[in-house]
């Protein structure tokens, strides 16, 4: 993964804030975007498992499971390991038939070396990516989302599925009336190549409106 520094990630910030002239006060009193910042502790694999498991789940109950299936698998997620596993340990864990349809399908992919998980962040281009691993059964936008911006750190990813960023562009924007997906993505033009950083900061907003401090 390509790391940004910091002095990288004020100047992008600044750019936001003159393309986008409402992001400038949140990013001043907000912390600096942590966005491709430092390197991940989990595996790209990990990390993606992750971010299946968390789909549609409160982070606490997300959370519960993943330790679960970290301890089912005696410290470490490998494809391997959750490939052998029996569909009834996923569901002991807590994991549903869906996702663990979804999971083995991805354990597979890796195993024949379809999905180049660890190397994946070799390939320069978003699409090719997203196109890869949304062919996968079961792995969507926001999945893949979710990964490329906080696990492989790319900086032009934009969310609208997310009803997180959706609000936080409200509160920025001080929108009497909820912006649509298909809005947002026109919305968003502006802001490349640094969309998955205006996110961040749209989850921010949210934060902020929620009295958190980060």
């Amino acid at each position: 993964m390509l790391l940004h520094s910091a002095q990288k990630m004020r100047r992008i910030t600044a750019e936001i804030g003159e393309l986008d002239k409402k992001f400038a006060p949140l990013i001043a009193r907000r912390p600096l975007c942590t966005i491709g910042r430092s390197v991940r502790s989990e595996t790209n694999f990990e990390s993606l498992v992750s971010s299946i498991i968390s789909q549609q789940l409160a982070t606490k109950a997300a959370e519960t499971i993943y330790a679960r299936l970290v301890l089912a698998c005696k410290g470490q997620i490998t494809a391997r390991k959750l490939h052998s596993l029996a569909d009834n340990d996923f569901r002991t864990i807590g994991i549903s038939g869906a996702k663990t349809r979804t999971i083995k399908g991805l354990s597979a992919a890796v195993l024949n070396k379809t999905i180049p998980i660890e190397n994946i962040d070799e390939i320069h281009k978003d699409q090719e990516i997203f196109d890869a691993l949304t062919s996968l059964w079961g792995i969507g936008r926001w999945t893949v989302e979710m990964f490329m911006m906080f696990q492989l750190g790319r900086l032009n990813i934009w969310p609208t599925g997310d009803l997180a960023i959706r609000r936080g562009w409200d509160i920025v924007h001080n929108n009497r009336e909820e912006i649509l997906p298909k809005a947002l993505d026109a919305k968003g033009e502006k802001l490349q190549p640094y969309r998955s950083v205006a996110a961040w900061y749209c989850y921010q907003a949210v934060h902020e409106a929620r009295g958190l401090e980060y």
